[in-house]
């Protein structure tokens, strides 16, 4: 078993194999208890989003208890939850850069648990609309802790396909949503005014079991060594390498490596900027283009599904909800059955792929919508298959950015792409395809696809572009951290 290694080298620095000896531990009940602890919020995430936007209906009826339009729901509910999603991320973002991933994911958590639990005693719109916001200000926050704790706890050898599963976990929350919203919305079972309330209850159950899950989740080691707590970090390694010794009986590898760190005080947001900007400015234009092109298309599909269904295809408003399902297992099971691919055949290839063939899909898809040859479960299959390729890409594009910029700034680079995906997927989406979808005549609906479909292409020819090699790669060496130092003392932040 590795034991601590850290000493000062120059003065003020101190050289640690934190980071090899995390990557190397083989798989553990200890890792199983990190992903349920975090990855399960995306799932929450899904079952917040679709059963909101299922229950819009009965929540403008007459009796539902709350003086609110569909419009209200389906609009201005949704975009203040979307500014929210980004303004939290941000915000809370940059705090789990600052004060530790563990602090701000048991914070973030508990906001989302708040504002839901309190949105199901809704009476009137404008609270509604205060507890979505404060609901997505809370889910925002989530995706910038989760996403750099995961990564940097997670061996390099299955970050990929983990980070991946657990980021298309939101579609589990989908399906379940969507079934979930049937049973809920049925008058027979629940009063007209009861069923929409207790739609809410089930986000709150779940996140309450995720929270004390989430209590014996460890702080990264790799965020406390760099924030001068080195013997807590050593202290948390040592303990894991002891348990998986004592089961398995067999001494562990020598961890590869080590690395140089001088601790510092809090990063400004210059430096951090310079750092994303100048430093790593054709790895921003990746970010960027992995976003844009995976919001386009997720609009471009699934944010009038539901009206397409209804207007080309004679779908029942009451039915869409089972193709909906459907859709959202086949955006699940893309990343679960195409993960391992993202760490053994590699990023590039596959994320270039992902994106370019979705892309492909969806325009033969919209040919085929245009042509007249398809119908509600032939569009549905169609969807399917883009969705199964497209939801691996998109998923990607998340792992993408939480594991190419330093340590230092890496919840803040989270929180940024994650934020301009949102605002473009959940503002500028809605704008464009709004009036294409639901204009009643195929050739819009097949422009909207057509852009989506475009906008992926593009993206996924900007991966095969400029793309980082990141799989089975130590976080470290694709991104130095800020307070690394060389043999002369100098720190990466100075070079930079």
């Amino acid at each position: 078993m590795a034991g601590s290694t850290a000493h000062a080298d120059p003065p003020g620095a101190m050289r640690t194999d934190v980071p090899a000896r995390l990557d190397r531990l083989p798989w553990t009940r200890w890792h199983w208890r990190i992903v349920i602890g975090l990855g399960t919020v995306w799932i929450l995430d899904g079952l917040e989003v679709t059963i909101v936007g299922n229950i819009a209906g009965r929540l403008a009826e007459s009796g539902s208890g709350i003086d609110i339009s569909t419009a209200q729901v389906t609009t201005l509910a949704a975009a203040v939850y979307v500014a929210g999603a980004c303004l939290g991320a941000l915000y809370f973002g940059r705090l789990t850069d600052r004060l530790g991933r563990k602090k701000l994911f048991m914070v973030t958590l508990a906001v989302y648990l708040a504002a839901t639990a309190v949105t199901a005693f809704s009476w009137t719109a404008w609270f509604f609309i205060l507890c979505r916001f404060f609901t997505g200000f809370g889910i925002g926050g989530e995706y910038a802790a989760i996403n750099s704790a995961i990564d940097e706890l997670i061996p390099a050898r299955v970050r990929g396909r983990v980070d991946l599963i657990i980021n298309g976990s939101f579609w589990i929350g989908a399906a379940v949503g969507a079934f979930a919203s049937i049973a809920l919305l049925n008058t027979a079972l629940f009063a007209t005014d009861v069923g929409w309330r207790l739609s809410f209850a089930i986000g709150v159950v779940l996140g309450l079991v995720i929270l004390l899950v989430r209590r014996h989740v460890p702080e990264s080691p790799r965020w406390l060594f760099v924030h001068g707590r080195a013997e807590e970090a050593e202290r948390l390694v040592a303990d894991v390498e002891r348990e998986i010794h004592e089961k398995t009986g067999r001494p562990l590898p020598e961890p590869e490596g080590s690395i140089l760190i001088t601790p510092r005080g809090d990063i400004g947001f210059v430096t951090i900027a310079r750092t994303v900007t100048r430093t790593y400015p054709r790895r921003t234009v990746l970010g960027l283009a992995l976003f844009a092109g995976q919001a386009f298309l997720y609009n471009s599909v699934t944010f009038g599904y539901a009206v397409i269904l209804t207007t080309f295809f004679d779908v029942p408003n009451g039915s869409t909800g089972y193709y909906f399902a459907v859709i959202a297992v086949g955006n699940f099971m893309g990343p679960l059955l195409l993960g391992h691919l993202f760490d053994s055949v590699g990023r590039k290839p596959m994320i270039s792929g992902t994106y370019i063939g979705s892309g492909i899909l969806l325009l033969g898809t919209a040919w085929l919508f245009q042509q007249g040859m398809l119908s509600a479960f032939t569009m549905t299959a169609c969807w399917t298959a883009v969705l199964f390729l497209a939801s691996a890409g998109a998923s990607a594009a998340y792992l993408t950015v939480s594991e190419i910029f330093p340590l230092e700034t890496r919840a803040l680079c989270i929180a940024f792409f994650y934020a301009v995906g949102t605002a473009l997927g959940g503002i500028t989406g809605p704008l464009l395809f709004n009036g294409l979808v639901s204009s009643g005549k195929p050739s819009d609906t097949t422009l909207a696809f057509c852009i989506g479909a475009v906008l992926m292409i593009v993206a996924g020819c900007v991966e095969a572009a400029i793309g980082v090699r990141a799989e089975r790669r130590s976080l470290e060496s694709l991104a130095v951290p800020l307070s690394a130092v060389d043999e002369s003392g100098q720190t990466a932040a100075t070079k930079g």
